[in-house]
């Protein structure tokens, strides 16, 4: 059976989870400031959890393309009231941030799970999850979110993200970490044009062959913008279309703002994964 270990915390995986979206930042490009407050945070998280989320994820950086870090001390006063308020809720905790100090922070808060956009490339983070037996998220992105949607380039966008990805985890695991511990995610939006995340989504198996989880975001992201012509808000639909084709190739985490109805996705799309598998 396929399960991860993040911290205190064990998530089976023997049918894909959904991972539900905290932001506690004032910029965020799709619910910018609503989630700061903690008792708000714990309310929405509640929910969440009720609506099937077995993994919650809080951001204190905005990562839409454009943004500008906070300062480090900023990040750390906005997620860590966060996740010692949800603490106490059945569901692991996951955190979105690359630096070492917030990764220490957020350890000793109670969070299970590191989401790093970076792939744990900044200074020390690498070391501070394998210290505190954390679990990890390596996303690929191509350059930083201020400027990574200016000129991505690629060769071969595929084999490119896989082979970043594969040499992550070996890094990870020459660092003690076991492959139980980790997660991949292709970064679709970072540092990736239409093409480059159609690509990406048409080959996404080729991804479940490196031994870990994949996971996928594409929540109200501006490629479901460009897929359907709707604004964020009106995104749903797009964004939960992606989500089950994501699990019928082979994606067991699923980042979403829309929990219920992200859920009911992924089951119909795990259902026709395993029709697949049967009818072979």
């Amino acid at each position: 059976m396929i399960a991860l270990r993040a911290g205190s915390r064990v998530l089976p995986l023997e049918a894909p989870a959904v991972m539900g979206i905290i932001n506690a930042t004032p910029d965020s490009f799709s619910d910018g400031g609503r989630y700061q407050d903690p008792a708000e945070a714990l309310a929405v998280a509640t929910q969440m959890v009720a609506e099937g989320a077995r993994i919650i994820d809080i951001g204190g950086e905005s990562t839409r393309p454009g943004s500008q870090p906070p300062s480090i001390d900023e990040e750390i006063r906005r997620v860590v009231p966060v996740v010692e308020a949800i603490r106490t809720l059945d569901v692991m905790i996951s955190v979105d941030t690359s630096r070492a100090a917030v990764i220490e922070a957020v350890a000793t808060a109670g969070a299970h799970l590191i989401n790093d956009v970076r792939g744990l490339r900044q200074p020390d983070a690498l070391a501070a999850v394998a210290r505190h037996h954390l679990g990890a998220c390596l996303m690929h992105m191509q350059g930083e979110p201020v400027s990574m949607q200016q000129a991505p380039h690629y060769q071969d966008v595929v084999a490119e993200v896989r082979a970043w990805l594969l040499q992550q985890i070996r890094l990870c695991e020459a660092a003690g970490m076991d492959r139980t511990q980790l997660v991949i995610d292709p970064g679709f939006g970072f540092g990736k044009t239409k093409a480059h995340n159609e690509a990406l989504m048409a080959k996404l198996e080729c991804f479940t062959e490196l031994g870990v989880p994949l996971l996928i975001g594409v929540s109200r992201k501006s490629w479901v913008g460009q897929l359907t012509q709707r604004p964020v808000e009106g995104r749903l639909a797009g964004s939960v279309a992606l989500a089950a084709v994501a699990v019928v190739r082979g994606a067991l985490i699923v980042r979403a703002h829309d929990v219920a109805a992200t859920v009911d996705a992924v089951n119909v799309g795990y259902a026709c994964q395993r029709s697949k598998g049967e009818s072979r």
